[in-house]
């Protein structure tokens, strides 16, 4: 892989990473802030949890997207950046580019996709 295209998706991770982090802080915030306190009756308090359960699913997500920019810019530190953790074969430029944080080939990446949608045994 070029020098410049790794310095441009390393700089591209970078502000992901930033990006969500801050949307995982600030989620799991909201979801802190959405007690119960003067919520009179079982319907607020009813949507105070699903607010609550909601903001908590969502700073999980953002968490979980973060993981795997962390995981990224651990494998452009190793060498490895670039290449499958399934086949091994070379990812994409264009995929690269599309999604920085991809650790999977779009081939393995499908396949993925269908054995979790039930699609392949």
């Amino acid at each position: 892989m070029e020098q410049a295209l790794k310095e441009k998706l390393r700089k591209k991770l970078e502000e992901a990473r930033d990006r969500f982090s801050r949307a995982a802080a600030r989620k799991a915030e909201e979801g802190r802030d959405s007690g119960q306190e003067g919520v009179v009756d079982q319907a607020e308090q009813s949507m105070s949890t699903i607010t609550k359960e909601v903001s908590f699913s969502q700073a999980e997500n953002q968490a979980q997207m973060l993981q795997m920019v962390n995981g990224a810019l651990g494998r452009m530190r190793d060498g490895s950046y670039g290449e499958c953790v399934s086949c091994g074969r070379e990812i994409g430029q264009k995929r690269l580019e599309a999604v920085p944080w991809t650790h999977l080939c779009i081939d393995c990446q499908s396949l993925a996709e269908k054995r979790d949608s039930g699609w392949v045994a």
